[in-house]
This record gives structure tokens, sequence and C-alpha cells, in this order.
């Protein structure tokens, strides 16, 4: 619901983006808050279902920081060293201690989803430019392409450890 320059996060709006996500071949979906891909910061509700396989990337050129905040369900963020070995797993979860993550620019990272659905409002500086938003890791699948269910696997089992 937009009212004079206000944009409510309520039940309505999640129920709406999650419909969304279930019919959505990645099994996600996002909610923009902000009007324009140039406009600065982006906010964006980030809507995803179990299963969704997000591939492992960084913001280095340009350095964007990322910040997460999980408003329903359950999520790991898990960051990597450039070749690809797990640094930190970090649960964030709507009704526990952990609640949130600022990531700092060039940080390789992914977030698997751990809970039936999850929702995350997210802040990240903008312009978004599809060319150079985000550098995808050489050493994981990309999403869709051969083995990125088996590499989804291993990190969820990275996760519930």
């Amino acid at each position: 619901m937009k009212t004079e320059g206000l944009q409510i996060i309520d039940r309505a709006l999640i129920e709406e983006c999650l419909k969304k996500a279930r019919v959505s071949e990645r099994r996600r979906t996002n909610y923009n808050f902000h009007q324009s891909m140039e406009e600065n910061p982006h906010r964006f509700l980030n809507v995803m279902l179990e299963g969704t396989y997000l591939t492992p990337h960084r913001h280095l050129s340009p350095p964007k920081s990322e910040s997460f905040l999980i408003l329903i369900g359950c999520v790991a963020l898990i960051s990597f060293d450039g070749g690809g070995t797990v640094t930190s797993c970090i649960r964030l979860d709507a009704s526990g201690e952990q609640r949130g993550v600022d990531v700092a620019p060039g940080i390789w990272h992914t977030v698997v989803v751990l809970s039936r659905e999850a929702v995350c409002f997210e802040v990240k500086p903008g312009p978004y430019r599809e060319s150079d938003d985000k550098e995808f890791a050489p050493w994981a699948p990309r999403e869709n392409t051969p083995g990125w269910q088996e590499y989804l696997k291993i990190l969820l089992n990275i996760a519930n450890k």
C-alpha cells in the first residue's frame, strides 16, 4: 500500500509477494521500494522459498555493501574466501537472536533458505546496472546450470550444522 510517499510493509504486501514467488521458476521474487534502477539506495523485499538457489557472488566493482534484515522465516548468509572455502555461516531467524547482517563490499556470499519461506528486507547502493551489479563466483555453479542442486545441498548441510 502506498500513502503519500509512505510504503507500508504489511501482511497483504508480503502475501502478494509470496504468491509471486510460488509461481516463479526461480522460487523467489523482489519487491522494490525504490522508484528506479538509478535511485540510491536500493531498498527491497527479497521473498524466497525453500529450494531457491542464489549463486555466490560479491559486489566489488563498483564496491557495494549490502544489508539483510530477516522479517519472516530463517536463512543463512554464507561467506567465502576467494577460493570458495566457507569463512562464516550466519543464521538469521525472524524469531531468533540474530536478525540481520551487513556485508562489506567485496565479500563473496550467498543466502540459503532454511524455512519453507523467508522474507528479507535488503538495502544496497544504487544505481543498478546488470553489467556490473555483481560478480559471480567462478568456483560455484550458476543458477540453473549443471551441479547447482548438488551445490545447494552442500550449502544447506553447512547451514544446518
